[in-house]
Order: C-alpha cells, then structure tokens, then sequence
C-alpha cells in the first residue's frame, strides 16, 4: 500500500464530505436556476454552501463566486480586473502558481503593462520589491499566501498595508493556505481570495473566488447569468456542497489537524537533517506545518521521486501542474538555488490523515537511496 505524501497537488476527499454530495448526484438533482419544489432544495444547498465557504476567509456569502476551481479563481481575477480597467498595471510575484502566470503572459500579450515581484533567497516576497512595483504605477497585485511548493508564506500582512496605502487592489492565491492557516480575517484586507476545495478534502473540479463588493470584473463566460452574472454555467450543486463541507470542517478542525500535522514536520525535519546531502528550501521562512521541499544532492528528482514511488511513498517534484517539464522549479529558480540542485528537488507534503510511520519509512527510504548513491561513488573513486 502507498504512503501518499503529497497532499498539496490533491487530497482524498474524507468521508463526511462524500456522504454530504451524495443525495445531491441522484435522489436532489434539481437545477438551482429553477424555480419548482426540486430546484429550490437544489438553490437552498448551494446558498448554505457559499455560507460555509464565506466564513472560510471572514467574508459574507454576497462575496463568493463558485468556479471550477482554484485555476478558473486566479484567471477570472486577473483577466477580470484587467479588462475592467485596461490600462491597469499588473504586479505579481515570481514564484506564483502557473495559472496566475501564463495569465500574465497571455495579458502582456494583448497589451497588459506587467511587474514581476522578486522574491528573497527564503522563498518570501520582497516587500521592499512590493513597494517598487506599486511606486512604477501598479494598480493590480497578485501574491499568494502559501506556495505550493516550498510552503513559505508570504508577507500578505505587509503588502496589504502597502496596496491600500497605494490604493491598489490585491488578488491573494490561497489555494495551498486553506485548511492549513486561520483565514478567517483574511478578507478584511483582501480584495481578491483564490480557493480550491479539492486541496483540503473536498470534491475536484470546483473552487471559489471571493469578490470585495466594490472590485469591478469582467466575466471570462457569457450565458445565463449565474454566479452574479460572473461565472456563467449550471451550478456544479453536488461538488458545491462538498466544497461548503470541507470548508467547515476545515475551520473546525484546524487546531487539530494542524498540530498534528506540526509533530509530522518536527520528525520529518529531524530524520532530515541527520542525512548529509539533503538542502531543505525555505528553510529560514515560515512555512505551512505540512510542506517540506527538499533538494537531495546527486539524486536527480525525477529519478528519485520514481524510485520511492516504487518503494510505496508518493512524493512530488514540485507543483503537479507542470510535473511534465523538464526545467527546474521557477520557484526555485526564483530563490536563487543552484540549477543543478533544483534539479534534485522533491517535496514532502503530508495530510491530516498521515501517520508517523508513513515518516519514518519515507525517511528510511530517502536514507536508503542515499548509502546506494554512496557506495556507487566509492566504486568510482577506486
């Protein structure tokens, strides 16, 4: 049986949140958009749904804009604020997820003037680099609030201090925070919050973004009205009501999950650093309690994450949504780590449900590959 340690790039969807979906697949199917006895119960469901993922991130239910997930969230904020104001500059860090950057590609393309935020050698934003964009005119910034491959989290506190100070609107990524950091006051000085549920035990295919009343969008999807007239499509009722299960228990259990997912790290990162080869990134940074990415000298990660794939551990390289490139982490990059050690680049994130023996025998198993790596390179030397 595998351990699965890679719960950033998704999670098992727990088995409240399934039992919650399930009456809304077949015996509850109605439309939302109709106006009979069926489709009403289907509208009840999602209104109590957005409640849920409302109070996720301390904002009201009138906020929340159900889209097919964490990707559709960043691209509609984006392309949505931009083609309400067209001549709105553009700031956003290096090290966000793809979505947020080949959207930046696609606007510079039509025109769009865009910033790059450069980050410190601790995988965090430079606040001072921040400060420079919004002072070159930027009015839209995006930074997310946990990276989803190092786990560093960011200066959102500072930078909102800055954007509001500049009058700027600020888009936070928060796909990777969710379930991981009390978020509760985080609308309070957001103007834009980007949520998935599947990365914190909810349905795939379904995520939110959370809309200040006063940011103007553009809808990327024209045709029905739905979602305040922003996301047009039949409401996804089934996977929205996961999405409101998981978002509960998520604040629920936060405390809980959180703590034991830090006794997690604490043996993790002490199994770590008794093996000589192995550089943990954003080391020096606040990091979220499950995320440790690691670079393991002289073991190319690709190789080695198929290695211990093998041996029943599922870790990952990186981010999940560009696994099939063979460049090193632009995150990485980004940080300034060697090229060749991105390269190497594994990472560890672990769920509520990991135990401390799926650690050990991970850590067994890296342990392992490095003495092979060792011995292969005593017969060389001979």
């Amino acid at each position: 049986m595998t351990a699965y340690l890679d719960h950033n790039a998704t999670t098992r969807v727990d088995d409240r949140v399934f039992e919650a979906m399930r009456p809304w697949l077949q015996e509850a199917y109605g439309n939302p958009s109709s106006v009979h006895r069926i489709g009403r119960a289907a509208r009840t469901a999602v209104d109590v749904a957005r409640q849920q993922v409302a109070t996720l991130v301390g904002a009201q239910p009138s906020q929340v804009i159900f889209t097919s997930g964490g990707t559709e969230a960043n691209n509609l904020a984006l392309v949505g604020v931009i083609h309400s104001h067209p001549d709105m500059i553009l700031a956003h860090s290096a090290i966000e997820h793809s979505s947020v950057l080949e959207m930046v590609q696609h606007l510079q393309g039509q025109g769009t003037q865009c910033v790059e935020i450069a980050v410190q050698a601790n995988g965090q934003v430079s606040t001072e680099a921040s400060q420079q964009a919004l002072d070159k005119g930027a009015g839209l910034v995006s930074v997310m609030l946990a990276n989803n491959e190092t786990g560093a989290v960011q200066p959102i506190q500072d930078i909102q201090q800055q954007t509001a100070a500049a009058n700027a609107i600020l888009h936070v990524d928060a796909v990777q925070a969710a379930g991981k950091l009390p978020l509760q006051s985080l609308m309070s000085g957001v103007d834009l919050v980007s949520l998935s549920a599947h990365k914190l035990y909810g349905p795939k295919g379904v995520g939110a973004l959370i809309r200040r009343e006063n940011i103007e969008l553009v809808p990327m999807m024209l045709g029905g009205g739905h979602e305040q007239g922003l996301r047009a499509g039949t409401e996804n009722v089934a996977s929205i009501v996961g999405f409101g299960m998981a978002a509960e228990l998520a604040v629920s259990e936060l405390e809980t999950r959180r703590q034991h997912m830090q006794g997690l790290q604490d043996r993790l990162l002490k199994r770590l650093d008794a093996m000589q080869g192995v550089t943990i990134f954003a080391r020096d940074a606040e990091r979220v309690v499950n995320t440790i990415q690691m670079g393991v000298a002289g073991i190319e990660g690709e190789t080695l994450l198929l290695t211990l794939d093998q041996q029943g551990y599922a870790v990952s390289s990186g981010s999940a949504c560009s696994s099939s490139s063979n460049e090193p982490s632009h995150v990485l990059m980004a940080m300034g780590i060697d090229r060749e050690l991105a390269r190497n680049a594994i990472r560890v994130s672990t769920g509520k449900d990991t135990t401390l023996a799926e650690i050990d025998g991970f850590c067994d198993a890296l342990q392992g590959q490095l003495d092979m790596l060792k011995r292969f390179s005593a017969v060389l030397a001979r």
